[in-house]
């Protein structure tokens, strides 16, 4: 009995000291990807709740790596709206994207984008509100 709970004290030890935090440990990740050049801002227009007008401007936006990977959405609308991920999308460094509720007018929602991909994305009060962004490694 004491050989069982002396080995189950040290698999107990192992896995919290060696195996998680290794599993929970962020990926590395290049300093000019963290620290980008500049923010791309996209706007949620003035209007954007009415369905035919301007919503997310650039509809589609397309931002670089060390560039403006740091991407900022921000409501110049009256009207609260969300930026939600037509299919889920977890960043591997920064997490789920997709604000954490309403982007209340004034407000602003940010994105550190590490990894290429294509997302497109909605408000989900408003659906005919639409955008994608393109996130592509930088070319020069």
């Amino acid at each position: 009995m004491i050989a069982l709970i002396i080995g189950m004290s040290a698999s107990v030890v192992f896995y919290t000291s060696f195996y998680l935090p290794e599993s929970l440990a962020k990926p590395s990740v290049s300093e000019h990807i963290l620290h980008p050049e500049k923010d791309f801002v996209i706007e949620i227009a003035p209007g954007a709740v009415i369905e035919g007008n301007q919503n997310y401007v650039p509809n589609k936006a397309s931002v670089q790596l060390e560039i403006d990977n740091k991407v900022i959405w921000q409501n110049n609308d009256d009207t609260a709206h969300t930026v939600t991920p037509d299919v889920p999308y977890s960043d591997a460094y920064s997490g789920e994207f997709g604000s954490p509720g309403v982007i209340k007018p004034g407000e602003t929602y940010e994105f550190l984008f590490t990894q290429t991909q294509e997302i497109p994305y909605h408000c989900q009060p408003h659906p005919w509100m639409t955008g994608k962004i393109t996130i592509e490694l930088n070319k020069f």
